[in-house]
C-alpha cells in the first residue's frame, strides 16, 4: 500500500501544505500550521477548486434589480453600523472579547426583531435555561422569539432552510460540529465546513444570519480567515470589560459604510444605546487643567469631540518613555518630532503620555493639530482656552492641512457651546479661527510666545543633561 502523506492547514488563513513549516506561505502567520486528516484534505481541495466555466451571464442593469430588503432591528446604533438593519439574506460574523456583552448585545437584537418577525436563537455553549434567564433579566422578551440549544451545524443549517425564520442567531461558530468532518470543534476543517452549511442555508432562505466568533489574544477572530470572506459583514464588539462604554464597529460591510460606529453603556437592564457620544467623552473633562484639547473626529456621517490629553514629565533616564492611548502611535510620534525640530520644543528629556479620554479611539489625521496643542499645553504648564476646538492635519513641514466637511464639525462644536474652530482651510463662519502652519496655531492659542520658550517642565531635565555633557 502506499504510504499515506501528511498534509498540514493554517489556523489563520486556512491555507493547505503537504509538510509543516514554523511559518505559513500564505498568510505569514507564526507557528499556525495543523496536521490534519485526509477527510479535511479533502475537504480543503474541493473548496479551493476553481469555478465551472458554464456559469450563466446576466446583465448588470437587469429588469429585476431591486434594492437589499432591509430587517430593521429596532436598535439605532446598531442599524446605523450594518447600514440600514440586517439585508435579507446577508451573515453577519460578530467577534470581542469573552465577556464584552456579545451575548446581551444579540439577546436584545432578538428581542427587537421578534416583536414583528420570528427569530430563532441558537446557542451551543449554553443551555436554553441560561439563556431564557438571562433574556427575563434583560426584558428580551417576545411571542416571535425561539430558543435552541444544539451544536450539530447541519441541524441549524435545516431550520434556516425551512424558510420559518427572519432571522438565526448561532452562538458560536467554534461551538457547532458536523458529524460527517473530522477534527475539533474550533478547528480549521470544523469551522470552514459550518460556515459554509449555514451561510449557504441562509442564502437559499433569504433568512438573515448572525454568527458569533470567538477572538484570539491578539484581538483578531479565532479560527480560519476564510470565515471573513464567507460572510457579509463582520462586526467587532469592543470596549473596556471593567467600564460600561462599548463600541460596535464594522470591520468588513458589502451592505454598508465600515466608517460607522455604534456606542452602547452597559447597565443593569443591558445595552443602552448613547444617543449623544460627544457629551460622553468630554463630560467630566476639567478645561482649567493643561495638557487638554478637543478635537473635532468624524466616524462616518457623524462628528464626534474627544478630550486628548497631554503630560509631559521630565526624566533623567537616558530613554525617554512615550505612551499611547486611543491614538494612532506614530502620528503621535510625527507630532512630536514636528514640534522639536519646527517648534525648537526640548521634548528628548522628556516622558511623554497622550490619551484619548472615555474609551475612544482615535486614527482621523485631523487630530493632529489637538495632539500638537495638547503636548505644547503640557510642555508649557499653560492650558488651552476652555472654548477652542483644534482641526487639522500636520505635515512634517509645520503645515496644516484642511480637514473635509467643515460644517458637521463646527456645526456639532457649537452646539455643545464652543465658540473657536481653529485649524487651517478657507472655511467661514462664526468663530472660525484660519491657521496655516502650526506656529501660527501656538501663537494663537498661547500668544506673543508660542511654546518654544518659558519655564515649562521639561526646561530642568534640558538643563540636567546639558550639565552633564
Amino acid at each position: 500500500m502506499a504510504k499515506k502523506l501528511p498534509t498540514f492547514a493554517c489556523r489563520e488563513c486556512g491555507d493547505t501544505a503537504t509538510r509543516w513549516a514554523g511559518r505559513c506561505g500564505a498568510c505569514g502567520a507564526m507557528n499556525s500550521l495543523v496536521e490534519i486528516s485526509a477527510g479535511e484534505a479533502a475537504l480543503a481541495a474541493k473548496s479551493s477548486q476553481p469555478a465551472s466555466p458554464g456559469v450563466v451571464v446576466e446583465a448588470l442593469d437587469g429588469p429585476d434589480l431591486q434594492p437589499v430588503a432591509r430587517l430593521a432591528t429596532g436598535l439605532e446604533e446598531f442599524d446605523r453600523v450594518l447600514g440600514g438593519g440586517l439585508a435579507a439574506g446577508g451573515v453577519v460574523l460578530l467577534g470581542g472579547e469573552p465577556g464584552i456583552g456579545k451575548s446581551t448585545l444579540l439577546a436584545q437584537v432578538a428581542a427587537a426583531v421578534a416583536k414583528s418577525r420570528p427569530v430563532l436563537y441558537v446557542t451551543a455553549e449554553e443551555s436554553t435555561g441560561q439563556v431564557r434567564a438571562r433574556a427575563a433579566r434583560l426584558g428580551a422578551t417576545g411571542q416571535g422569539l425561539s430558543l435552541a440549544s444544539s451544536s450539530d451545524a447541519q441541524a441549524v443549517a435545516s431550520s434556516i432552510a425551512s424558510g420559518s425564520y427572519a432571522l438565526v442567531v448561532a452562538d458560536s461558530i467554534q461551538m457547532l460540529t458536523l458529524s460527517t468532518i473530522e477534527g475539533e470543534p474550533g478547528g480549521v476543517a470544523q469551522c470552514r465546513a459550518c460556515a459554509t452549511v449555514l451561510v449557504e442555508a441562509a442564502k437559499r432562505a433569504h433568512c438573515a444570519l448572525i454568527i458569533v466568533g470567538h477572538v484570539t489574544k491578539d484581538g483578531g477572530l479565532a479560527g480560519p480567515r476564510l470565515l471573513e470572506h464567507l460572510v457579509d459583514t463582520v462586526l467587532s464588539f469592543e470596549g473596556d470589560r471593567y467600564a460600561d462604554l462599548r463600541v460596535l464597529r464594522a470591520v468588513k460591510n458589502r451592505y454598508g459604510s465600515t466608517h460607522e460606529i455604534g456606542l452602547f453603556r452597559m447597565g443593569a437592564q443591558g445595552l443602552l444605546e448613547v444617543s449623544d457620544p460627544s457629551g460622553v467623552f468630554i463630560a467630566d473633562r476639567d478645561a482649567s487643567v493643561p495638557g487638554s484639547c478637543i478635537a473635532a473626529t468624524l466616524e462616518g456621517n457623524r462628528c464626534l469631540l474627544v478630550e486628548v490629553q497631554a503630560l509631559v514629565n521630565p526624566t533623567d533616564y537616558p530613554q525617554p518613555v512615550r505612551k499611547v492611548s486611543g491614538l494612532d502611535p506614530n502620528r503621535v510620534a510625527m507630532v512630536l518630532a514636528v514640534l522639536s525640530r519646527r517648534e525648537r520644543l526640548p521634548l528628548g528629556g522628556c516622558d511623554v503620555f497622550v490619551n484619548a479620554t472615555g474609551g475612544a479611539r482615535v486614527v482621523e489625521p485631523a487630530a493632529d493639530l489637538a495632539i500638537a496643542l495638547a503636548i505644547a499645553s503640557a510642555w508649557r504648564d499653560v492650558a488651552v482656552p476652555p472654548d477652542l476646538v483644534a482641526v487639522g492635519e500636520l505635515g512634517l513641514g509645520g503645515e496644516l492641512r484642511p480637514a473635509s466637511r467643515y460644517e458637521i464639525r463646527a456645526g456639532e462644536a457649537r452646539r455643545l457651546g464652543f465658540q473657536r474652530l481653529l485649524g487651517p482651510g478657507s472655511g467661514s463662519g462664526r468663530g472660525r479661527v484660519v491657521v496655516a502652519t502650526l506656529a501660527d496655531a501656538l501663537r494663537t492659542t498661547f500668544g506673543a510666545d508660542d511654546g518654544r520658550g518659558g519655564a515649562g517642565p521639561g526646561r530642568d531635565a534640558t538643563d540636567r543633561r546639558a550639565a552633564r555633557s
